[in-house]
C-alpha cells in the first residue's frame, strides 16, 4: 500500500474535528480573554501550531518536494529554532523557549511551568506527525491544548486542574499512542521512511528533509561522504551489517527462514548503506520496518532510542523532558498500559511472530555532554521511580510472550560521524577494518583464553595507576569440560565488530569495586564511575560528572541502574580487540567510541540482566561444539518461581581500558594461578598476536 494513503480513511474522519481544532487556534492568537503571563504561552504556542499548519500545506500541494534545499533547510531551521541551544538560534532559542521547564517555570510558576512546558514539548511531535500524515496525533492536541485555554478564560485554575486534565488526556488516548507504536515496531506496511530511501536520489541531499528530524550539518556532511565513496566500500560495510545479522541466526541455532520482517534502527545520513542493507535483506526474504525513535512521552525510553533518529538538536533540552511521565505516572495507569500493550500485541500477534528482531547502527563521535539537573524539570518521586521499574518489567514481559527472546536475534554495528574530528575519514576508513578482521582468526585465539578460563573458579581483575578496580568474579562449575563452557566465543555476529569472550558469572563469591576513569553510556559520558559489589549486586556507585556527588549518585542511578535500588553483575567479558584499541589511542578518541566498539578493548562487566535472558532454557554452543552452561545466575533462575523477580529490563555495558589494566587472572579450585594479562598485555599463550597492534601504542 502507498504510505500516503496509508491514513486517509482515518484522515478524512477526523477533518472536520482537525479544521475546526485549527480555525479555533488560528482565533487564539488574537484573542485577549486570558491574563497574562499565561496569555503569551498560548500565543506562542498556538503560532506554533498555526506554522505546522502552514507546513502540512506545503507538503500536501507538493511543493516540498519541488523546493529547494536552500527553502527546505529554512524550514528546518524554523521548526526547530526554540529548541536549540541560544547560541545558535537567532531569536534566543531554548533558553527563551517554554520548551525549556526552568524558563517555564520563571515565566508561569514552578507547577504551571512543568506542565506546560511538558504539554508543549508534546505538541512538537507536530513535526512528526505533518510530515507522516498523522491527523489524528494532531488534533488530540490540538484539542487538548483548547481546552485548557478554555479553562484558562473562565479564572485561573488550579494547577491539580490542570494536571487532571493532562493526566485523563495521556491515560484514555493510550490505546492510540501506544498501540500505533507496537504496529508502528513491527509492521512493515508503514513504509513512510523505507519509501523515502527507495524512491528518492540519494545524491541530492533534500531526501535528508523529508524525514521531518533535525537536520544538522553533520547528516549532510556523513550523507555526502558516503555518496563520495566507492561502490564496493559502502556494499561491504552493508554486507558486513547483514551478514551479521544472518550469522546471529546461525549461532544462535535459530531458523531465519521462519520470520519474514527485520527492524532496521539507524541515524540519519546512513541511507546509502541502509538502502544497499534493505536489497540485502529483501533478498532474503525479509521486509523492511524502518519506524522512527519514539515521538509521546509515554513511549519514550529515559536515555535510550530505538528507531531512526537524527543528531539531537539539543541533549539538554531532551535530557530536562526524560522524566515528563511524573505528571501521569501512577498504579492506576501502569496497569492500564499493561492493558493496553496487550490488546495491541494480540491484535498484531501475527506480525510480532514473523518478527526476526533488529539490525542496529550505531554512530560515534559527538562531544561529550554535560547535562544541568533543573530542579524546574519533571522528576520521578520514589513511588513514581518503582511504578517505572514495575511498568518496564511487566511491557518486557508482554514483549516476550509475543516476540520470544529465544526465536529472535539482532545485530550492532557502528560508524564515525563527523563531529569526531579533522581524522574523520581516515577514521571512518580505519573503522570498516576493524568491522571486518579476520573471524577465524580471532575464533582461534578467544578459544586460548576460554581454555584457560574455564578452568578456573574465580577470575581477579585489578586495575592500575588510579584505577581502583579490585574485583572477584566467581565461575560456575563445569561438570564434563569436553562438552561445556562458561564462556561465549563471540566473533563478527551480533556484535560488530568481533573481539570479546563473555559469560554470565556467579553471583555469589562475585565481590569488589569496579572503576573507570570515563565511559559512555547512551548519550552520557560518565567521568571516574565507581561501583561496588557484594555478591555480585551493586552495594554502591558514584561518578564525578556533578560537584555535588550525590547528583553524579542520582545520574548513575537513573542512566545505568534505571532507577532500580541495585542490579546484578550480569555478564563479565575479556575483550580482545587490541586492533580498535590501538586505532582510539592514535587518534586520540578513546573517550569518543561507543560501548559496542570499547567493550572489545578490555575487560567489561554488564549490570542487570545477563546476555541470555528471557532465553536461558534454549542451548547456546561455541564453534568448538561445547555448550556454553553459564546461561543462568541466582537472580535469573527465579524466573522459574516468579518471573517478576527475575529480570530487570536493562543491560548495561561498562569496560576497563588496556590502559588503566593492570592484571587479568584465573584461580583455579586447587589456588593456582594463571595470567591473562599483565600491565596491560597479553601474556597467555596463544594470545601473542594481540599484542602487536598495542606495540605502537
Amino acid at each position: 500500500m502507498d504510505y500516503g494513503i496509508m491514513f486517509q480513511e482515518e484522515n478524512e474522519s477526523m477533518k472536520e474535528r482537525f479544521d475546526l481544532s485549527m480555525e479555533r487556534i488560528g482565533q487564539i492568537i488574537s484573542e485577549e480573554t486570558v491574563p497574562q503571563p499565561f496569555r503569551d504561552y498560548f500565543v506562542r504556542t498556538a503560532s506554533f501550531i498555526r506554522m505546522m499548519g502552514e507546513y502540512l500545506r506545503f507538503i500536501e500541494s507538493g511543493d516540498q518536494k519541488k523546493a529547494s534545499i536552500e527553502v527546505l533547510k529554512e524550514w528546518n531551521r524554523k521548526l526547530y529554532e526554540d529548541i536549540l541551544p541560544g547560541h545558535k538560534a537567532a531569536l534566543g532559542g531554548y533558553e527563551k523557549s517554554y520548551a525549556d521547564p526552568a524558563y517555564a517555570a520563571a515565566r508561569l510558576g514552578e507547577g504551571y511551568g512543568r506542565l506546560f512546558s511538558y504539554l508543549y514539548k508534546e505538541i512538537r511531535g507536530d513535526i512528526v506527525f505533518v510530515h507522516e500524515n498523522r491527523m489524528k496525533d494532531i488534533t488530540i492536541l490540538n484539542e487538548t491544548f483548547i481546552e485548557i485555554y478554555n479553562m484558562f478564560e473562565d479564572e485561573i485554575p488550579e494547577v491539580s486542574t490542570v494536571k487532571e486534565v493532562l493526566y485523563w488526556f495521556v491515560s484514555d488516548y493510550t490505546d492510540h499512542t501506544v498501540s500505533y507504536r507496537v504496529r508502528e515496531g513491527l509492521d512493515p506496511s508503514l513504509s513512510f521512511a523505507v519509501d523515502i530511501i527507495k524512491n528518492y536520489d540519494l545524491n541530492d541531499l533534500k531526501y535528508l528533509y523529508y524525514f521531518g528530524e533535525y537536520i544538522s550539518d553533520s547528516e549532510l556532511k556523513t550523507a555526502s561522504f558516503l555518496n563520495s565513496l566507492p561502490e564496493e566500500t559502502v556494499r561491504l560495510m552493508a554486507n558486513t551489517y547483514t551478514e551479521g545479522y544472518c550469522r546471529g541466526f546461525e549461532v544462535m541455532g535459530r531458523d531465519l527462514k521462519k520470520k519474514g520482517m527485520v527492524q532496521i534502527r539507524y541515524e540519519l545520513g546512513f541511507e546509502r548503506m541502509v538502502k544497499y542493507a534493505i536489497e540485502n535483506f529483501e533478498a532474503l526474504g525479509l521486509k523492511i520496518i524502518l519506524c522512527r525513535a519514539a515521538v509521546w512521552t509515554v513511549n519514550t525510553n529515559a536515555g535510550r532510542k530505538a528507531g531512526y533518529y537524527s543528531t539531537s538538536p539539543n541533549r539538554q533540552y531532551e535530557y530536562d523532558h526524560r522524566y515528563d511521565e511524573a505528571i501521569y505516572l501512577n498504579k492506576a495507569f501502569k496497569d492500564r498500559k499493561a492493558a493496553v500493550l496487550k490488546v495491541a500485541y494480540e491484535e498484531y500477534k501475527e506480525l510480532a511472530a514473523a518478527y526476526a528482531g533488529p539490525a542496529v547502527m550505531e554512530t560515534f563521535g559527538k562531544e561529550g555532554f554535560k547535562p544541568v539537573n533543573k530542579p524546574e524539570a519533571n522528576r520521578l518521586d520514589l513511588k513514581q521511580e518503582k511504578l517505572a521499574v514495575e511498568m518496564s518489567n511487566e511491557s518486557s514481559r508482554i514483549l516476550k510472550q509475543y516476540v520470544p527472546g529465544d526465536e529472535t536475534s539482532f545485530t550492532i554495528i557502528a560508524f564515525p560521524v563527523p563531529e569526531i574530528g579533522e581524522d574523520f575519514e581516515k577514521i571512518f576508513e580505519e573503522t570498516i577494518a576493524i568491522n571486518t578482521l579476520d573471524y577465524e582468526k580471532y575464533k582461534g585465539i578467544q578459544q586460548s583464553i576460554i581454555d584457560a578460563l574455564d578452568e578456573a573458579s574465580h577470575v581477579e581483575i585489578r586495575g592500575k595507576g588510579e584505577n581502583r578496580t579490585r574485583l572477584t568474579v566467581a565461575l560456575h562449575p563445569i561438570g564434563n569440560r569436553d562438552r561445556e563452557t562458561n564462556f561465549e566465543n563471540c566473533v563478527a555476529d551480533v556484535n560488530i565488530p568481533l573481539g570479546e569472550v563473555f559469560t554470565s558469572p556467579r553471583l555469589t563469591g562475585t565481590q569488589g569495586t569496579l572503576s573507570v576513569s570515563t565511559v559512555y553510556i547512551g548519550e552520557f559520558q560518565f567521568k571516574n564511575l565507581i561501583m561496588t559489589f557484594e555478591n555480585g549486586m551493586i552495594k554502591d556507585y558514584g561518578c564525578d560528572n556533578f560537584e555535588n556527588p550525590e547528583e553524579g549518585k542520582a545520574l548513575v542511578k537513573q542512566m545505568i541502574l534505571k532507577n532500580h535500588d541495585t542490579l546484578p553483575m550480569g555478564e563479565f567479558a575479556i575483550g580482545t580487540n587490541t586492533t580498535a584499541y590501538a586505532m582510539a589511542q592514535r587518534f586520540g578518541i578513546l573517550d569518543k567510541l561507543p560501548i559496542l566498539i570499547v567493550e572489545k578493548m578490555g575487560p567489561h562487566f554488564a549490570v542487570g540482566d545477563t546476555c541470555y535472558s528471557w532465553a536461558e532454557d534454549s542451548p547456546v554452543y561455541n564453534p568448538d561444539g561445547k555448550e556454553i552452561i553459564a546461561r543462568d545466575n541466582e537472580v535469573s533462575v527465579l524466573r522459574k518461581e516468579d518471573v517478576s523477580k527475575a529480570y530487570f529490563s536493562c543491560h548495561t555495558d561498562i569496560t576497563i581500558p588496556y590502559a588503566e589494566l593492570d592484571s587479568i587472572e584465573t584461580i583455579r579450585p586447587d589456588g593456582s594461578r594463571v595470567s591473562i594479562i599483565e600491565d596491560g598485555k597479553f601474556v597467555l599463550k596463544g594470545t601473542e598476536e594481540l599484542n602487536l597492534p598495542l606495540s605502537g601504542v
